[in-house]
């Protein structure tokens, strides 16, 4: 049975961001269907700049997913190299560099997405013109020496970025990333034994709180939320199940459905 589409709510979607110059909840897509520019101002190849990017990969996949032609820009990094390689093992897909990408291309919305650290004093806006657009700030991380970094755990590493919400500092430790390593397998797991089961429709009341999540300040942590009410729900179906997991993975990116076919248990 194909799913339904979104409920009549959810017709136009209408992503807002809180534009940290103002404080303000803005329209991240000012104009329906127009070129939206997300630029990624990442200082070093550090836990923060893993954040910001990070937030700057769900943010185009939330656009993506309302219909929103995007155009991605990675500015003012050093140690590029690097910060590249962790962010494809973080699943980030890749960002242009600022010096490849030449001229605006007439987009009808900037969003920079930056870290809350590089606000300038006084209100004086930054010489590097990211004063201009929308701007998104992302609070500081840390990941202590001991947390593995390798492509092994580098899924968990990325939801447990993703589990508090971005405006929070964070500091994660090794017990932090096995919460996350757990957590994946258990829903992985759960997954693969839904997609074995009759597919139903996502309930319109789900698809309808999934989207009013990351559509409210892309609010990632709750629409985790949902997920966890919706695997011990007594209302939705296995093959419900399947299908909202499936679709949100489309914005969190943790490869939720990798373990299909691959054994199970029922």
């Amino acid at each position: 049975m194909p799913a339904r589409g979104p409920s009549h709510a959810y017709a136009h979607p209408v992503l807002r961001i809180t534009d940290a110059r103002t404080g303000d909840p803005v329209t991240a897509t000012p104009a329906r269907r127009g070129l939206t520019r997300v630029e990624a101002r990442v200082e070093r190849p550090d836990a923060t700049g893993l954040r910001v990017l990070l937030t700057a990969d769900v943010l185009v996949r939330a656009l993506e997913i309302g219909g929103t032609p995007v155009w991605t820009v990675l500015t003012g990094t050093e140690g590029r190299a690097e910060l590249r390689a962790r962010a494809r093992a973080l699943g980030i897909r890749p960002f242009e560099d600022e010096r490849d990408s030449g001229p605006g291309l007439g987009e009808a919305q900037v969003l920079r997405v930056c870290a809350r650290a590089d606000e300038p004093a006084d209100g004086v806006p930054p010489a590097d013109g990211t004063a201009d657009g929308l701007r998104v700030e992302v609070a500081p991380a840390d990941i202590e020496s001991e947390v593995a970094q390798d492509d092994e755990s580098a899924t968990a590493l990325r939801l447990a970025l993703l589990a508090r919400p971005r405006s929070e500092g964070l500091r994660l430790d090794a017990a932090d990333l096995a919460d996350a390593e757990d957590q994946l397998k258990h829903w992985r797991g759960a997954v693969a034994t839904w997609a074995t089961r009759p597919s139903g429709p996502i309930p319109d009341p789900v698809r309808d709180q999934l989207r009013a999540a990351w559509e409210d300040d892309l609010d990632v942590p709750a629409v985790l939320g949902v997920l966890r009410k919706v695997e011990t729900s007594g209302t939705v179906p296995d093959g419900a199940r399947f299908e909202t997991y499936a679709y949100a993975d489309r914005l969190l990116g943790l490869e939720l459905t990798r373990d299909i076919g691959r054994g199970a248990p029922a």
